[in-house]
């Protein structure tokens, strides 16, 4: 990867929608040389894909909590059930395995305070290999989505 490649990828973390023509304009390339590194970009999996970003509020899921997990145990079949499970429930749009105590952090987005309550009882405490649970709720965001730092 150059810095073609990367200023091709600046400019469409920021702008997915933008046509090749102008996106070969911005960077300064042919039309045919730019589609050319652009699909390279994509077949190699540089760029993984495209997507609208939905306002979370806009579509009424205006209530935000981080969950902490921690497993009962680190066994590899605990851990893959664990993230089976957890990959099943679309109200979490996000999950990470840490490093340390607690094992994952969890990004839930629900309508509200009940939604979530019922979410948590129901759902993510019947998650396999689960020990214990702790959230804290999301006040604001103040970056989100930002683009890579290319």
């Amino acid at each position: 990867m150059d810095a073609i490649d990367k200023q091709i990828l600046a400019v469409v973390q920021g702008e997915g929608r933008l046509s090749v023509t102008d996106l070969a304009e911005r960077v300064r390339l042919s039309v045919s040389s730019c589609h050319r590194r652009l699909r390279a970009l994509e077949h190699s999996g540089v760029i993984a894909g495209y997507r609208a970003q939905v306002d979370p509020v806009a579509v009424g899921l205006s209530f935000e909590a981080l969950v902490f997990v921690t497993m009962a145990a680190a066994d590899r079949a605990g851990i893959e059930a664990f993230e089976q499970a957890v990959s099943t429930v679309p109200h979490v749009v996000q999950a990470q395995r840490l490093f340390g105590d607690p094992d994952y952090l969890l990004r839930v987005l629900t309508r509200d305070l009940p939604a979530f309550q019922q979410l948590y009882d129901e759902q993510l405490t019947e998650l396999p290999g689960v020990h214990r649970l702790s959230s804290t709720l999301v006040m604001k965001t103040v970056v989100a989505d930002r683009a890579l730092p290319l």
